[in-house]
């Protein structure tokens, strides 16, 4: 009696249905004759019910085929921590800006968040100088191709020892010469470690990058490139964006990245995992690949040590020796 449409649902065969001239004349005479054990009445409910459901069926089919198609992915995926504090992997191109920081006038902006003291270390045996870190920096806070907040130096200590690469972005003091310099404390240093600058205060004297011993900061001469998505938000001294002409700017560490749980730009695009970031509290630090690392063995164990710790400034970035390289020196080929 019924047969299965396209749509999945039922429809009434009517070759199967055609009643002859007896049943028709009885049916009309109101006898509901039974058609197959199929009532008339059973039979033209069941008909409307199932062009009903049909025409409810095409809607959806309509309503799915109008619906724009999800791209495809990249198969690329960063390092992400949730709420709860797991570390878990996610898809690279659903990566988005959600947390445009705080706007100047909260006072958390300067106390930073509670109960953390954020801490960066590098892996000089892991890093290959791809510079994955410094684009993935330049595209986050806009900055041009030769405005590099972490830097990747190609060093060599002596003629006789082997060159390697170092990376060099801000190194967050907490003994910071930068912060007793300014004139108006536009730049600052929070509780959870990382050193800001407030550019709405900020008055372009240029004194912090005078007393910066690291050469970390840089000045804008001219007028910035800024994002049409940054011109939208309201300035935030943790995002840096809108960027200003006549002030200074540098590597944050991404708070507004830390806020939701995530790397920061540097660390969680390094292909390598070189850049370990993490809490020094916790004694914890973690990199792109998910290796998370005791922070007190791993600086002992890999003696760690500060760039320029003889200062007396205290960075709050650790470096460990280019021992035992995971990739060719520059200049060597690798071999089979």
């Amino acid at each position: 009696m019924f047969r299965k449409n396209r749509l999945g649902l039922f429809h009434a065969d009517a070759n199967l249905t055609a009643m002859n001239g007896d049943n028709q004349a009885a049916a009309d005479k109101g006898e509901f004759q039974s058609c197959g054990g199929l009532s008339r009445r059973n039979f033209m409910r069941s008909v409307t019910m199932a062009a009903g459901a049909a025409v409810a069926g095409i809607a959806v089919v309509e309503k799915a085929s109008a619906a724009p198609t999800k791209p495809m992915s990249s198969g690329k995926t960063v390092a992400a921590m949730t709420v709860e504090g797991k570390l878990i992997q996610v898809e690279s191109d659903s990566m988005t800006h959600v947390h445009p920081g705080r706007p100047r006038s909260d006072p958390q902006v300067r106390i930073g968040m509670p109960g953390r003291n954020w801490v960066m270390v590098i892996d000089l045996a892991k890093c290959d100088g791809c510079k994955a870190c410094t684009r993935a920096c330049q595209k986050a806070h806009d900055t041009p191709v030769d405005r590099e907040w972490i830097r990747v130096f190609n060093m060599q200590d002596g003629k006789d020892t082997t060159p390697y690469f170092l990376p060099k972005p801000c190194f967050h003091c907490d003994n910071p010469p930068c912060t007793k310099v300014c004139p108006v404390d536009a730049t600052f240093k929070r509780q959870d470690g990382i050193v800001l600058i407030d550019n709405e205060r900020c008055i372009g004297c240029r004194f912090c990058m005078a007393a910066c011993p690291y050469s970390t900061r840089y000045f804008n001469w001219g007028p910035p490139t800024n994002s049409p998505e940054a011109l939208k938000m309201a300035y935030s001294p943790e995002t840096g964006s809108p960027r200003r002409i006549g002030t200074v700017e540098k590597c944050d560490y991404c708070p507004e990245m830390l806020e939701m749980g995530h790397l920061p730009h540097c660390a969680g695009n390094c292909p390598m995992g070189a850049i370990y970031f993490g809490d020094q509290l916790e004694d914890a630090v973690t990199n792109s690949k998910g290796e998370t690392e005791r922070l007190s063995k791993l600086l002992r164990d890999r003696a760690g040590y500060r760039f320029m710790e003889e200062l007396g400034t205290e960075p709050r970035l650790f470096y460990l020796a280019p021992k035992n390289r995971m990739y060719p020196a520059p200049g060597e080929s690798a071999q089979s």
